[in-house]
């Protein structure tokens, strides 16, 4: 089971990774105004989310990398807020606001899942 949550993490942090780079424009209108420097916060997070997925495939992750990857699912839970907070589309999608709501304590649960690989 601990294998197919990596590499079912993997292909969540890979998919997330590239759609950085083919939806830029999407992911940085839920980064908060008050960052500088949209861009390159979405595509930076994607080189990261990238990196994180061919690492998740290549070996279980020790006690460094899964704090790694939970510092990450931190750093980025603003982002998720400020779009909840702002009812902002997914790309091109408008989703209703108690889904965006419900991928906050998402962060959590994908930390949990990250402790139990």
């Amino acid at each position: 089971m601990k294998i197919i949550m990596r590499y079912v993490l993997a292909a969540v942090f890979g998919i997330a990774g590239i759609a950085h780079f083919t939806r830029t424009e999407g992911f940085s209108n839920i980064v908060p105004g008050y960052l500088p420097c949209k861009t390159f916060i979405v595509k930076a997070s994607g080189v990261l989310e990238i990196m994180i997925s061919i690492l998740l495939c290549l070996k279980r992750p020790g006690t460094v990398f899964k704090s790694v990857i939970n510092s990450f699912l931190v750093i980025v839970l603003p982002a998720n807020i400020y779009m909840a907070r702002k009812s902002l589309p997914l790309g091109n999608i408008d989703v209703p606001k108690p889904l965006l709501w419900a991928r906050v304590p998402l962060q959590f649960v994908l930390i949990k899942i990250v402790n139990k690989l």
